[in-house]
């Protein structure tokens, strides 16, 4: 369903749910009404349990192209307060996605540029064509790649981020994934067969390993070798401790 107010297409198909940003006359772009319809459909797949994983889709021949300049160039006439709180919400948006006990799977098409580059490497798996391209040319336009910067440092390291972030260059597919931008680059008629396969293992794989698997690689950002070994300990006896994990060692051992 989609509508002007709420440009967000939401489908449910069994234990996937497919999030399309549907503003193709406008590449997608990032507006508030944008931001809030994610934030709403991410708290769905949240308190869904039927939803196992969430797929983040672009309608049109763009994945995103970052910010509406119209809403953007509008906000250099508001406050200092009422722009870092529509920052911030952008900002919460990622850190959402990072906290949803569920895989987030970007399919990347075309251009994924600015903030949209920034949804995809918020996403937990990033699978892209290769004719698709990815960058963060908010300094070209006299901006700052400011709320995407912590997920670009992380995911590149300082110098390709600063790289990246300081002459605004835009990658073809191959060079985002060995940037480290995207898990997988295949080529664009193979797209969507390569998302169905990954989809359907997520689907397929126990839910509580899935979700602690998710949480423990965020937690480790930042914390120190022995710190993250004993808060893989405590992961490691709360996974065995799951129905799943009884289960399917069970099942593994009478083959």
């Amino acid at each position: 369903m989609t509508s002007a107010a709420t440009p967000l297409r939401i489908g449910l198909d069994g234990s996937v749910l497919t999030l399309t940003l549907d503003r193709p006359d406008k590449r997608n772009a990032l507006n508030s009404a944008l931001v809030e319809a994610l934030h709403v459909a991410l708290e769905r797949a949240d308190l869904d349990a039927d939803v196992r994983v969430v797929v983040l889709r672009g309608a049109g021949p763009d994945f995103c192209a970052g910010a509406d300049l119209d809403e953007l160039l509008a906000s250099a006439d508001l406050s200092f307060a009422e722009n870092e709180a529509a920052a911030s919400r952008l900002g919460s948006l990622f850190a959402r996605m990072r906290r949803l006990p569920k895989p987030v799977v970007a399919v990347v098409h075309g251009r994924a540029l600015a903030g949209g580059a920034g949804l995809v490497t918020a996403c937990d798996l990033a699978i892209a064509g290769a004719g698709a391209q990815l960058g963060y040319p908010e300094i070209q336009r006299g901006f700052v790649p400011a709320m995407v910067m912590t997920l670009l440092r992380r995911a590149t390291g300082e110098k390709r981020a600063l790289d990246l972030a300081l002459t605004g260059r835009v990658l073809a597919a191959a060079e985002a994934h060995a940037a480290g931008l995207l898990a997988r680059v295949v080529p664009d008629d193979d797209l969507e067969r390569e998302v169905s396969a990954v989809v359907g293992g997520l689907v397929a794989a126990s839910p509580s390993a899935v979700a602690l698997t998710k949480e423990l690689f965020y937690r480790l950002d930042g914390k120190s070798l022995e710190d993250g070994l004993a808060l893989g300990a405590r992961v490691n006896a709360l996974a065995r401790q799951t129905p799943d994990f009884r289960t399917a060692i069970a099942h593994f051992l009478r083959r």
